[in-house]
């Protein structure tokens, strides 16, 4: 296996043989095999920022362990950790060059991560890339490890920022729900249901209904985070400690709290059972699915409210972000809600892959915990995005057509409904009906047949009553 024509290389050996890696590399000869071996998607681990730190992380946290137990010499021990650092800073983020789809229960990475510090190591100590008998990404940087404890450790952590990002922009989204709640708290309208018009209600109830219901999977989405803080770090390849050092898990869980600043990192209380666990990140996909879902019936309702805008609904206007037809001038579509649908779309389906990767897991180790990680990571990014844009570029620009649904209260037959305690059901269905059938007003109605006094008839048809608000202004029958 050679490198490309011309280009400048270094001789590696690892147990399969020699390797041939690009002299400017960090990386050594597991990651150049695992290049070859997986060219799936395109998308290097390197291009997931979050994971990265939380990789240097470890290995700084390990490295400052096996210090302590005196496993590590002090010197190659402070080159490991300031080869850390430099990558949490974000440095050398692009050597990290596996594909983010690999077989190998996430070993690739691992010996991505191993060779980059390793190589960074020794250039912190005069050395040569490749010179590993000064520091070695195996016996040294990789020292008390497994990738069966790293690697999933790793992406708990870096779920737990990905996760705090996208309860931050929930809470974003929120708040611009909120705040057109209290703009629209006095406008009146029709509610539906299975889109047949019901009672009314005001535009504020709506739209404060979208922010409630996104600030409770703000909090489902943190209790589900708290899953990703049990570690397995310290059990090594299947949970039973092999060749880590007494004191190591201990030493290590504690440098990596201190470091990332997740008091609640905890180790498992059982590492066999953690190691081959992946309940947290199911538990988490699920509840970003329910994210999803419920972002998605949300834009569903700005849709439907904004379609028209004469043929349509048309209670709410979305703010215009760009033209909506090549051949309809002027034409202009809901394209914010829309993305955000398909955003939604894709977490499900990343939902699935993770189920069906979860319950392929045998025995002591599930070897598609990589599948599991990409498929989460994008799902959170992505709704993160989707999320800021829909309330900077569609929730706060939004505009009601107030007096377009004053006249539909005015006009509905659902105000039948609120002189039921009045003139009971049946009486109340005739009038309805005879509206349907002639266009007259339920109250012209009511009042043609003298049912009820006129006082009784403006309290049972008053706002407040009819929306369970003290609004005092709004559609008035």
């Amino acid at each position: 296996m050679t490198a490309n024509p011309g280009r400048p290389t270094r001789t590696e050996h690892d147990s399969l043989g020699a390797i041939e890696v690009p002299a400017e590399a960090y990386y050594g000869a597991h990651t150049a095999r695992a290049v070859v071996n997986f060219p799936i998607s395109g998308t290097p681990i390197g291009a997931t920022p979050h994971l990265i730190r939380a990789l240097a992380m470890v290995k700084l946290a390990a490295a400052t362990a096996n210090r302590e137990l005196g496993l590590l010499a002090e010197g190659k021990a402070s080159a490991i950790v300031r080869a850390c650092e430099d990558i949490i800073a974000g440095d050398l983020h692009e050597q990290f060059v596996v594909d983010s789809i690999q077989g190998g229960a996430g070993t690739s990475t691992n010996m991505n991560a191993n060779e980059v510090i390793a190589n960074r190591a020794l250039e912190h100590l005069g050395q040569p890339r490749g010179h590993y008998a000064a520091v070695h990404p195996l016996d040294d940087v990789n020292l008390g490890q497994s990738t069966n404890d790293v690697y999933p450790t790793a992406v708990k952590l870096a779920l737990h920022w990905s996760a705090t990002e996208l309860i931050h922009a929930l809470g974003e989204l929120r708040e611009a729900f909120t705040a057109k709640a209290a703009e629209f708290h006095h406008i009146t309208k029709i509610g539906r249901t299975q889109l047949q018009d019901a009672v009314p209600m005001t535009l504020g109830q709506e739209f404060g209904a979208f922010g409630i219901t996104i600030g409770e999977d703000e909090q489902r989405l943190d209790e589900a985070r708290q899953l990703l803080h049990e570690l397995n770090l310290g059990g090594t390849a299947i949970g039973t400690r092999l060749n880590a050092a007494p004191g190591y898990q201990e030493l290590a869980t504690e440098v990596l709290r201190a470091r990332t600043g997740i008091t609640a990192l905890a180790s498992a209380s059982d590492l066999v059972e953690s190691t081959s666990d992946t309940g947290a990140f199911v538990q988490l996909s699920g509840v970003v699915k329910r994210v999803a879902v419920k972002l998605s019936k949300i834009c569903n309702d700005l849709r439907l409210l904004s379609s028209g805008p004469l043929a349509g609904l048309g209670e709410i206007n979305l703010p215009p972000v760009q033209a909506g037809s090549s051949i309809m001038p002027g034409k202009v579509n809901p394209v914010i809600p829309e993305v955000v649908n398909q955003i939604a779309f894709e977490v499900i389906g990343h939902d699935v892959t993770i189920t069906m990767a979860a319950e392929a897991g045998q025995l002591q180790l599930n070897a598609f915990e990589p599948i599991i990680a990409r498929s989460l990571f994008q799902s959170i990014q992505h709704l993160t995005a989707g999320c800021q844009v829909l309330a900077t570029g569609c929730v706060r620009g939004i505009t009601a057509n107030a007096e377009l649904l004053r006249t539909r209260v005015d006009g509905s037959i659902g105000l039948a409904t609120a002189l039921n305690p009045a003139i009971g059901y049946v009486q109340a269905a005739s009038i309805a009906k005879e509206a349907l059938r002639t266009g007259r007003g339920v109250v012209d109605l009511v009042r043609d047949r003298d049912l009820v006094p006129e006082a009784e008839l403006a309290r049972l048809l008053s706002p407040e009553r009819l929306t369970g608000t003290t609004t005092t202004t709004g559609g008035t029958p």
